[in-house]
């Protein structure tokens, strides 16, 4: 039997987690071994890991590594990484040199320095598979390509290479060990191979499989909204990171509100600026008009209820959150990034934005003016054609 191994940095509700679900469900179809390890031993998800898929963790952390909880669990793993045999003595070269580099282009990333000193300390397993796969950049990555042994292995790059933090000096050719990349979206690979040229040949572009079906039954399960607001409803999908430039949205309900707007603005996700955003919002006495919610197991049922959904975000590899609310028919704002450009087409099944206050302001305003733009939106999401690569196809040919 064909041997599989996937490795991903963490298990939490996230884009790149909930592809890597859905592709395990698909892939147990299929007359394979499958094993998962999770670097860091973390993540609510976990739970949602189909029976026939071999966990190879030893101890596991359900704490979401999105919540103030789950980020001391996560600083103890590094903690422990740092401070092992393998970690600072071996990797002192590595984080001085990129910790300085870092600090020269003024901002240090802490996580994206940490990444091969967790990987390095992770538990190592013994075999050989037929063909490994790091799900994510980072940590898995580096894993894969220093402590699996297999006959082939593949990468996937989720999100803007560069701009996300990545640079070849973190990487140290470790993608010479991999017959194959994928790129979650044409303009992702292209932006990777701007870094890495001499990669064009195995790096290829692929779309995540999205359970259209799974989608549109959770969405009719009892739960969603609780309050008893009968108006406009504008909903957020994401994690309270930087990345997400949520305080943009926060700024842009103040604007609604003073235009007189009756709407009222609810984000799905937990993250760690969630003190500075409920800061922002009781600055500008938003506590009634911008809700966050918090992660929550089934979003769907939140997506069917809304009315507009708005994805106002710094950068994306390929939001699967867009996604799923075109399967559920929502018109969609989305600011004008890598990522979404791919997704929505302006002015024919949603409008893309700058990404400021003002800009987002004005098209949910515009939005909301024009029920035929709302609908007609909504019904080209709901009726459009998302092309799918085989990508099980593809990683089953590099086991052979």
């Amino acid at each position: 039997m064909t041997r599989l191994l996937f490795v991903i940095n963490t298990l939490g509700r996230a884009g790149a987690e909930i592809a890597l679900i859905t592709l395990l469900n698909k892939l147990k179809e299929e007359d394979v071994e499958l094993s998962l390890l999770v670097l860091t031993g973390q993540g609510e998800l976990i739970r949602d890991i189909p029976k026939e898929v071999q966990i190879l963790n030893d101890s596991y952390c359900e704490e979401s590594v999105l919540t103030a909880q789950g980020r001391k669990v996560l600083r103890k793993t590094c903690i422990k990484a740092l401070f092992s045999k393998v970690g600072i003595i071996k990797n002192f070269t590595y984080l001085f040199r990129n910790f300085f580099s870092m600090l020269f282009k003024g901002r240090v990333r802490v996580d994206k320095l940490m990444w091969k000193v967790i990987a390095d300390a992770a538990p190592k397993i013994d075999g050989e598979y037929d063909l490994a796969i790091a799900f994510l950049e980072g940590g898995s990555t580096y894993y894969v390509a220093d402590h699996v042994k297999a006959k082939a292995k593949a990468a996937f790059i989720h999100v803007d290479y560069e701009m996300s933090g990545y640079n070849e000096m973190l990487d140290r050719g470790c993608y010479d060990r991999f017959e194959r990349i994928f790129a979650v979206s044409e303009e992702l690979r292209q932006q990777f191979l701007r870094l890495y040229p001499g990669y064009s040949e195995k790096t290829l572009g692929f779309n995540n499989i999205i359970d259209v079906d799974l989608i549109k039954k959770k969405s009719l399960e009892p739960g969603g909204f609780s309050d008893d607001y009968d108006g406009i409803r504008l909903l957020t999908i994401g994690r309270l990171t930087a990345q997400k430039s949520l305080e943009v949205s926060v700024e842009a309900m103040k604007l609604l509100k003073a235009r007189n707007v009756k709407a009222r603005w609810y984000v799905l996700g937990e993250g760690d600026r969630r003190r500075q955003l409920e800061k922002l919002i009781a600055q500008n006495e938003l506590e009634e008009d911008f809700i966050l919610c918090g992660a929550v197991d089934n979003p769907y049922t939140y997506l069917l209820q809304s009315d507009l959904y708005v994805h106002a975000t710094g950068y994306e590899g390929k939001s699967i959150a867009i996604q799923e609310a075109q399967i559920l028919g929502k018109p969609i704002i989305a600011s004008d990034c890598s990522g979404n450009r791919e997704l929505v087409i302006d002015h024919v099944d949603g409008l893309l934005v700058e990404l400021s206050a003002e800009a987002v302001a004005d098209a949910v305003e515009e939005m909301l003016n024009s029920s035929d733009m709302m609908s007609d939106f909504g019904e080209k999401s709901k009726n459009k054609y998302c092309e799918t690569t085989n990508i099980i196809c593809e990683l089953m040919e590099l086991c052979h």
